[in-house]
């Protein structure tokens, strides 16, 4: 783990800190390969590489309402409310962002402008395997999704060895409201929404996170279905000064660090006893961590920074644009104010980035190495098209009748200023 002042980093070490990511050019073939097996292919592609990557014979590709209903029997009942309760919080949030469906505005007599929303008629929500399960995922692309009105929602889950889908992730997936869910995973499941098999419905949008293979997978469907963002490795990075507690943010650097070995962690802090006691706890909370192996690799990646103002902590942080960033300050509000590039925030000693992993009700599907700058975290707005809409009268007509024709006839575009003087011919 890293552990210097912000002012002393090398070019290097800022570059990696900063730069994060970039490894999509290098699975970009293979990719490709697999994306063009599954068009040719369908559903045979699917089994192969299903076996070949998770290690799971499988016949059928959509999961079953018996597997559902059994798998849902086998959770805990306490797991489920648990689970109700943060679809709830989700649901709450996201239609609390949902805009008007029509709306108009006079900009002069007789011109009333306006936008309607339509939700998008079928969206494909990735939920990553693997290492650990992720239902709290299945909540946090369903859910928005149905919120906003999407018709047909899927959902693709890797299997396990035994050819069958987390129970904990598909009772999510009855809770959210998925109208189908396939047992597929990774590259192959992103091309079979993307395109379409003889078990998979094609997707207008496919949104959620994955490995690097998923993330390029993404970019490359999108000549027939639009995606969320490019989301990769997990990261938090945490502004703090002597108000914070160590014990609190060494915490939530270990969390963040047992996602992924390439998952990234950092403070940055005006104090250097408080730089000095979270490194120091960092190391003592990595040495009891359930996952330690992966919590240690990713440590690897890992800085405890300092820096000689909270001005040069925030322009740090608007440079690293982090998927997560918690605020541990006195003043927080005027720190929050002067952040500009964060997927997600989490404000005060006791907002950690789990609350809004699972509960609190905000997305975690969210940009990250570096992505921040340029996307949003996933919200209402990514199901939705938006069309504009003119009323206009004959009085409003009269007031854009000059201008559209100097400027059209300036363009070349004759038949454009002739479609507005016939309606004055009279």
């Amino acid at each position: 783990m890293l552990y210097k002042r912000l002012s002393e980093l090398s070019g290097e070490e800022k570059d990696k800190l900063i730069n994060r990511g970039g490894e999509l050019a290098d699975v970009g073939e293979t990719v490709a390969n697999i994306i063009k097996d599954v068009r040719k292919n369908g559903d045979d592609a699917l089994r192969s590489y299903t076996k070949k990557f998770d290690r799971a014979d499988i016949t059928a590709i959509e999961v079953s309402r018996n597997e559902i209903d059994e798998a849902i029997s086998s959770v805990d009942a306490s797991l489920i409310r648990h689970l109700e309760f943060a679809a709830e919080n989700i649901r709450k949030f996201h239609q609390a962002q949902m805009p008007e469906k029509i709306w108009f505005t006079e900009v002069s007599p007789g011109i009333e402008l306006g936008q309607k929303f339509t939700p998008l008629e079928s969206v494909g929500a990735y939920v990553p395997g693997g290492r650990a399960s992720y239902p709290s995922t299945a909540l946090m692309t369903i859910v928005p999704a149905k919120v906003a009105g999407v018709k047909k929602v899927v959902m693709c889950t890797p299997p396990g060895p035994d050819g069958k889908v987390n129970p904990l992730t598909l009772a999510a997936a009855r809770i959210a409201g998925a109208d189908h869910v396939y047992k597929i995973g990774g590259v192959q499941a992103v091309a079979a929404m993307a395109y379409g098999t003889d078990s998979v419905c094609s997707v207008s949008k496919i949104v959620g996170p994955g490995n690097v293979y998923v993330t390029a997978a993404k970019m490359q469907v999108r000549d027939k279905a639009e995606i969320d963002f490019p989301a990769g490795p997990s990261e938090v990075l945490i502004i703090a000064d002597d108000s914070a507690d160590a014990a609190m943010a060494a915490s939530d650097i270990i969390a963040q660090a047992e996602h992924d070995p390439n998952a990234v962690s950092v403070l940055v802090t005006t104090s250097e006893e408080l730089a000095d006691k979270v490194h120091k706890e960092v190391l003592e909370q990595a040495s009891r961590a359930v996952r330690s192996e992966i919590v240690n690799a990713s440590l690897k990646n890992a800085a405890v920074l300092i820096a000689d103002s909270m001005e040069s902590c925030i322009e740090f942080s608007n440079d690293f644009a982090a998927e997560h960033l918690e605020i541990m300050v006195f003043d927080s509000d005027l720190v929050l104010n002067d952040i500009d590039n964060a997927g997600s925030i989490f404000v005060g000693n006791y907002a950690p980035v789990p609350v809004g992993d699972y509960a609190s009700g905000t997305n975690h599907v969210l940009p990250t190495a570096g992505y921040a700058k340029i996307y949003s975290g996933l919200n209402i707005l990514h199901f939705l098209k938006c069309s504009s809409i003119q009323k206009i009268s004959k009085e409003g007509l009269l007031t854009l009748k000059d201008p559209v024709i100097s400027i059209a006839e300036e363009e070349g575009l004759m038949a454009h200023a002739e479609s507005i003087r016939t309606r004055f011919r009279n």
